[in-house]
């Protein structure tokens, strides 16, 4: 099992990528969170198998259609196995 944390840049906001982002995490089977960060990017936490995880890293690095992904920064961290499911964080 595995646990990534990315932090995605370029034109990320506005463009459905926190929903598409946790349709697809929902659909590898993945537990974790997406939320918009302050600097206009993307912050994200998956945990599931190194499978899926790989996955839906290689999906950040193109998003969905409307959106341009400059760069993806990915931080592997330990698995908790503590996330329960895939949320989206809305920030105030």
């Amino acid at each position: 099992m595995k646990r990534a944390h990315v932090f995605i840049s370029g034109r990320v906001q506005g463009v459905f990528f926190r929903a598409e982002t946790q349709r697809t995490g929902l659909a590898l089977h993945l537990s974790g969170w997406v939320q918009n960060t302050q600097d206009g990017g993307v912050e994200a936490v998956f945990e599931g198998t190194d499978d899926a995880v790989e996955k839906m890293i290689a999906w950040c690095r193109q998003g969905p259609p409307a959106a341009r992904v400059d760069n993806v920064k990915t931080e592997y961290e330990t698995y908790t196995g503590r996330l329960q499911n895939f949320r989206i964080i809305y920030l105030p």
